[in-house]
């Protein structure tokens, strides 16, 4: 991919400079030879994620009583990060992983802590987030998959759709009404649903344009029965255990975001720096020199824009809305700076033999996954509206 730039950073602590350190080195050796070959053959990389939770990288923002790092999200999400820009399919792997972890850790009781945590964080499990359906995507609330009480646990039916991780988790965070049909977002429940539980199946993986090794698939849950320790959280509030997992996940999408966005500046540079056209090399040429200008600009102001949000998250304030924007802001950089990466590599960004075109793919996903930018504008426009 060319050589990678050195990106400055501020972190709180020595230990998150090697945290840091650590994840930079296994994204160098371990993930980024990995990426193309893999996606090549669709091939899910679970070794990988093991090698992360053996070296203490799989619950970084979690506690360090259950398993987890106990690490700010200001040093999780530079570590995301490092790994999007070796390989998307880890970093948002690692991302949607936390995210599935996000409930049990801040809402279970302290027996569902004690007794599940350890396993999701340490590596030995990784997690999906149930919670689109085939017919209710940005309206969440409009889900039909119901958990019906029966005798002292639930039955569950339904599907969920767009679930990263479909088939290889361990483990899926499923969201299910409890209430009346018109109930909207008072009925929703919160679950955990361990792979193996009989009554669930999964679909063959989408077949999409971009993440070939990361299978996204829908999830189908048929008279499938859970005991009522599997519920997180009161009966009835599970939406808003979801909406605040999405917060906090929408920051792994900013990060992952401008992972991407780095390494294809990384491409993009080192092809300027040697390719010469007419006697020169086209980095001296301003049109390319300007367009380069302006990637580096438009990543590291997406870069501080989750770094604020995740500071103002590890402060205890609310961070909903710098979420949004750091999530819209994030991914749109990443899809211009892919698109002009593809541009400055010319016929070569356009194959497949160069990482550029598959970059400019994955791009395109991280403007949809966790609420489409158009939801992050709407959600930024009521807070601007509520302000004034």
């Amino acid at each position: 991919m060319g050589a990678r730039m050195r990106v400055e950073r501020a972190l709180p602590t020595p230990e998150a400079a090697e945290l840091l350190e650590l994840a930079g080195d296994i994204a160098a050796k371990e993930v980024a030879p990995r990426a193309t070959p893999d996606e090549e053959t669709e091939t899910f990389p679970n070794d990988l994620f093991a090698l992360l939770g053996r070296s203490g990288l799989l619950g970084l923002p979690y506690p360090v009583d259950y398993g987890g790092g106990g690490q700010p999200y200001e040093v999780y999400l530079q570590v995301v990060e490092e790994l999007a820009r070796a390989w998307l399919a880890v970093g948002l792997g690692v991302s949607v992983h936390t995210l599935s972890c996000f409930a049990l850790a801040d809402y279970g009781s302290p027996e569902q802590r004690a007794a599940l945590l350890p396993g999701m964080l340490g590596g030995e499990q990784l997690g999906a987030y149930c919670l689109s359906e085939p017919q209710s995507g940005s309206d969440a609330a409009a889900m039909r998959t119901r958990a019906e009480p029966e005798g002292q646990g639930y039955r569950i039916n339904g599907a969920k759709s767009w679930i990263t991780h479909a088939g290889v988790a361990d483990f899926y965070t499923l969201f299910a009404r409890t209430g009346a049909p018109d109930s909207g977002t008072h009925g929703i429940s919160c679950f955990h649903v361990p792979a193996a539980t009989v009554g669930l199946s999964v679909d063959a993986p989408e077949r999409k344009m971009g993440m070939w090794s990361s299978p996204t698939a829908v999830v189908h849950f048929d008279d499938l029965w859970l005991a009522p320790q599997a519920r997180i959280g009161e009966e009835g509030r599970g939406f808003a255990i979801a909406l605040a997992a999405l917060d906090s996940g929408r920051l792994g999408i900013a990060a992952c975001a401008v992972g991407i966005a780095q390494a294809a500046l990384d491409l993009a540079a080192s092809h300027a720096r040697h390719r010469v056209q007419f006697g020169h090399p086209i980095a001296d040429f301003q049109g390319v020199s300007f367009l380069l200008a302006d990637m580096a600009t438009q990543i590291e102001a997406a870069r501080q824009l989750y770094l604020t949000a995740a500071r103002r998250r590890d402060a205890g304030r609310s961070f909903t809305p710098q979420a949004a924007m750091a999530k819209l802001f994030a991914t749109d950089t990443a899809m211009r700076v892919t698109t002009d990466a593809v541009q400055i590599l010319g016929g070569y960004g356009y194959t497949r033999d160069f990482p550029a075109e598959r970059l400019m793919r994955e791009a395109k996903a991280l403007q949809i996954v966790e609420g489409t930018n158009q939801i992050q504008r709407v959600i930024i426009g009521r807070y601007v509206a509520r302000e004034a």
